[in-house]
């Protein structure tokens, strides 16, 4: 199944993407007397996905109900105010040569970012005045879908709600003045792309066999294989959550295969296998 959150007349609505077209959660409660939350972030917390689900397999090739005729642009971010987001840098050895750094390998290279830095797909990615060279990332996201604390690598899937497709962005310039800016260099405003589908587990056969492309305009930046991370998705589910409680929608954006510099009137991808591709056009501040 893919949830993902469409404007209906100017408001956001949770939806479910089916072959024709979305339906909104709102309209199949109203028809099949349900009382499902009608955003994703809700659905997520109050732990609604596997009912919904369960419903979306039973009618997705009768359903008869309203089906929204959507277009790309037509879709918001999946939400916008996770309690936390955790990024991973230099999670594939090839992108750490990239910076000439070395990738680490005993432990994630994590770091948090605010909500504020969130956009959705066709949102413009702004690079601010105080950068001159800002990189964008396509990233395969987790979405965590119920309370996890000190779960084991093997446990991990469990505590899932899906995946989603990310472009994650940095004030590289910013960052190369001294390590101890990562923050500030990850948290300007328009940097942290996500959406438009979270893609529920049971859509992904192996997220290891997943390839993730950093696309601009246009052409693959760089492309790997989720199996060529350093640290597997479930390896860094467990050990985020030994260092603190992660709550149901909180996101970890995995790493990408690739970083690339953006400028005005460029358009990023991120594409990843069987998703739909996220995309955003760039407008630099200073021009």
């Amino acid at each position: 199944m893919k949830l993902a959150t469409i404007n209906v007349n100017q408001q956001p609505k949770a939806a479910i993407i089916f072959k024709e077209g979305a339906v909104t959660i709102e309209s199949i409660n109203n028809k099949e007397e349900k009382a499902w939350k009608e955003d994703v972030f809700s659905i997520i917390t109050h732990q609604q996905i596997e009912e919904i689900q369960t419903w979306y397999e039973d009618n997705k090739d009768t359903y008869r109900g309203e089906i929204v005729d959507i277009s790309k642009e037509d879709y918001e971010p999946l939400y916008r105010h996770p309690s936390k987001i955790w990024g991973i840098g230099l999670n594939y050895v090839d992108h750490a040569s990239d910076l000439s750094e070395k990738a680490p390998s005993t432990e994630p290279a994590s770091f948090m970012k605010p909500d504020t830095t969130i956009i959705g797909p066709h949102d413009t990615i702004e690079i601010p005045v105080q950068s001159d060279r800002t990189t964008a990332e396509a990233e395969l996201g987790l979405v965590i879908g119920k309370e996890c604390k000190n779960v084991s690598e093997e446990e991990a899937i469990h505590y899932i709600a899906g995946y989603t497709t990310i472009i994650d962005m940095t004030a590289e310039d910013i960052l190369q003045k001294n390590p101890r800016y990562l923050t500030r260099s990850k948290s300007f405003d328009t940097f942290f792309s996500f959406g438009p589908h979270l893609v529920t587990p049971d859509e992904v056969e192996d997220v290891h066999d997943l390839q993730v492309a950093t696309v601009i305009n246009g052409n693959i930046h760089r492309k790997n294989v989720v199996s060529n991370m350093t640290f597997t998705p479930w390896h860094l589910v467990s050990f985020h959550s030994q260092v603190m409680t992660l709550q149901p929608g909180d996101i970890i954006s995995t790493g990408t295969p690739g970083a690339v510099p953006i400028q005005e009137g460029d358009i990023v991808e991120c594409h990843i296998d069987g998703f739909e591709k996220l995309t955003n056009p760039v407008k630099d501040l200073k021009k």
